[in-house]
């Protein structure tokens, strides 16, 4: 298991004196240390803190990180940066120590930390991805394509960070901006060219990617999530725009197969090259890039890429459903858009079997059926749209029922909850309502919300003619083993909303919980009923 602890972090870099900083980015000074104090690092949490550290003491939820000074320092702080009430706080229990002061630390964070480090994103070939849903997908499907064109490629997203074949696990979409610039410095120190990275509307908000300029950035789609933190779609919408701005990027690629596709593209303030991957629809403008001839294919589908000047790709993706091809097709185009000449990205694509990276928990066959077994998959739909998309890309290769596991996150948006039960029952034939990450609500309350709408559509299904079972098992494990034990050899069980994750949060206390694991070990249970009969 990752603790939380964990980081990349570059071996050696060049020393930048306090006041240069304070000078740079027009910093107070409320207490002062010896004129050549220097600082080679970033951290603003103090349990991350090393030698030669400054240490950025944000107000948080619970508690101001200034509260925890003296330990960083203890720890090898050599500098603290905060704001008027942290630097109260603090008073004078830091002598002779630097003390600066922003009047919003976390805005000027991302840009002290690329300062620090010598700007390491300049040094990279950058590619971030921002959306709803398909942002993981997207990016690992642009590393493997970076890689197969034989660049070094870093990672940084959901499921993993990576620099080359240095792997850890993620604990945010996109880390903190003093971990995500020193993890970019690592690249560099790696000799990593290419950057994939997943652009959260969270980090933009929070300023995570301040100091960072992407060479090319992507929109998938929006639709309902993290309303609890913006509060509507429109100001959802607004974050994510921020992206196809100047500041942080040179170029952009958008997919417009739907209003807000077409409401990003006319909003941002960069070139952009538009994407549909479906037909066009009368009085709807042309794309710079279009997919069309999709064929599926085991069990992800061939598709053509075809540019407005005629200029055309044939290629593929592993993965299940028209949104996988969507995610592809952003992709290639990114990749050609950030100068990749097209006959190398075919001729890369062709030897590389097509756009077939594996992405953890994102449409993962766990048991391929056959042999008496159902067909399990594990992904990490966790809104409505996702769900509906999931199982859509399911039922045509589903000869028996289309079983779904699934609930909904707690201290999170609330408003999907009976949404997300409707679209279970609008594409499965079973629906197991359970926990996801409760973190501090009641599970039952939220598994009754969603029971909710999934028992009204059960209705409306039932006065058309179509029947539909919702059960309510609880915990998760065992509402994943009653699926898979009670599924048919032709049925498949969709285990939905956590994916790749392996912790979950109930009342504060993190229980391990793989999807991928309890699916197997049903499967297991499954084999020895079969062979003790």
């Amino acid at each position: 298991m990752t603790s939380p602890l964990d980081r990349f972090r570059p071996t050696a870099t060049r020393p930048r004196r306090v006041r240069d900083l304070a000078l740079t980015f027009g910093l107070e000074t409320a207490a002062t240390g010896p004129d050549d104090v220097t600082v080679t690092s970033v951290v603003s949490d103090n349990r991350l803190t090393a030698d030669g550290d400054l240490f950025v003491a944000l107000a948080g939820s619970r508690a101001h990180g200034a509260r925890f000074a003296a330990d960083a320092v203890a720890r090898g702080a050599r500098a603290v940066l905060t704001d008027a009430e942290g630097a109260r706080l603090l008073g004078d229990a830091l002598a002779g120590v630097p003390v600066l002061v922003a009047p919003d630390p976390r805005a000027v964070l991302g840009a002290v930390a690329a300062w620090v480090y010598g700007s390491p994103a300049e040094r990279l070939m950058t590619f971030g991805v921002t959306g709803t849903n398909g942002k993981t997908t997207t990016t690992y499907q642009i590393d493997h394509l970076l890689r197969a064109l034989g660049w070094k490629g870093g990672l940084v997203g959901t499921v993993e960070m990576r620099s080359g074949d240095r792997v850890l696990a993620s604990r945010l979409t996109t880390p903190e901006a003093a971990d995500l610039q020193a993890l970019l410095a690592t690249m560099v120190e790696d000799e990593v060219r290419t950057l994939a990275m997943e652009v959260s509307s969270h980090a933009l908000a929070l300023h995570r990617v301040d100091g960072i300029e992407f060479g090319v950035v992507g929109f998938t789609n929006l639709s309902q999530d993290h309303l609890d933190f913006h509060g509507d779609l429109q100001a959802y919408f607004d974050t994510k725009a921020l992206l196809f701005t100047p500041a942080r990027a040179r170029r952009g690629v958008v997919v417009v197969d739907d209003a807000w596709g077409e409401r990003m593209a006319d909003a941002a303030r960069i070139p952009v090259a538009t994407l549909r991957t479906r037909p066009a629809r009368d009085g709807e403008a042309d794309a710079d890039w279009t997919v069309s001839d999709v064929v599926p294919h085991g069990t992800g589908s061939a598709f053509t890429l075809t540019h407005a000047d005629g200029r055309t790709l044939r290629t593929s993706t592993s993965l299940p459903g028209g949104f996988n091809v969507a995610n592809a097709a952003l992709a290639a185009v990114m990749v050609l858009e950030g100068g990749a000449h097209l006959d190398d990205v075919r001729e890369a694509l062709d030897a590389a079997g097509g756009l077939s990276a594996t992405v953890p928990g994102r449409m993962e066959v766990v048991g391929a059926g056959g042999g008496g077994d159902p067909r399990v998959v594990v992904d990490f739909a966790h809104n409505t749209d996702a769900l509906e998309l999931a199982l859509d890309a399911l039922r045509p290769t589903t000869a028996g029922r289309l079983v779904v596991v699934f609930g909904a996150t707690g201290d999170r948006d609330a408003g999907k909850r009976p949404a997300m039960g409707a679209a279970a029952v609008s594409g499965a034939d079973v629906v197991v309502v359970t926990d996801d990450d409760p973190h501090g609500e009641d599970p039952a309350a939220i598994r009754a919300e969603v029971l909710g709408g999934a028992r009204a559509a059960r209705d409306v299904a039932a006065a058309a003619g179509r029947s539909v079972e919702v059960l309510e098992v609880a915990p998760r494990a065992e509402a994943i083993r009653r699926a898979v034990l009670d599924a048919g050899p032709d049925d498949t069980v969709l285990v939905a909303g956590r994916g790749h994750e392996t912790i979950q949060e109930v009342a504060g206390v993190d229980l391990e919980l793989d999807d991928r694991v309890e699916a197997r070990r049903a499967l297991a249970t499954r084999h020895e009923r079969t062979t003790t009969a």
